[in-house]
């Protein structure tokens, strides 16, 4: 190997320990941090919270749409958290030729990989449906007919 490239190793191998130190510190930071899985997943707010004593019609709604998206949050955080704790494993893997991984690590790197892409597909599905929902819904009067308009037509 030219000296040139051993240096340029060198550099990279160097480059990859600092950075993964700084994934280290990420995830650490992330992990103590008020927006980590744990945190996120025990604040929740009660139905009650919106309608209060008196109570509102759309309370029950926004109580629903909280939820949605608190619950969404706390899937994100999971996922935040599982990505950096994948890229550690793959710079611990990129300092070698990934054969120094012990078949533990690289079972628990694919596992995060596997449960990121089941997370997105789920996902992906809940809008599908949501979409549809809302096309279906969308096509019905106020009195609940459905609508079937003509070419050009309007909905009314």
């Amino acid at each position: 190997m030219p000296a040139a490239q051993g240096r340029a190793l060198k550099v990279t191998l160097e480059s990859l320990g600092d950075f993964k130190k700084r994934v280290d510190a990420a995830l650490a930071k992330f992990e103590d941090s008020p927006g980590s899985a744990q945190k996120v997943g025990t604040h929740r707010l009660s139905e009650a919270s919106f309608s209060g004593a008196g109570g509102f019609g759309e309370a029950k709604g926004l109580h629903r749409q909280y939820e949605r998206v608190h619950e969404r949050l706390t899937v994100l955080s999971k996922n935040l958290g599982l990505q950096i704790e994948a890229l550690q494993i793959a710079v611990n893997g990129a300092r070698g030729d990934f054969s120094d991984l012990e078949e533990e690590q690289r079972r628990r790197f694919w596992a995060i990989q596997a449960h990121i892409r089941r997370q997105e597909e789920a996902q992906a599905q809940a809008k599908a449906t949501e979409e549809a929902a809302k096309t279906t819904q969308s096509e019905r009067r106020s009195d609940g007919q459905q609508v079937t308009p003509k070419k050009g037509d309007q909905y009314q």
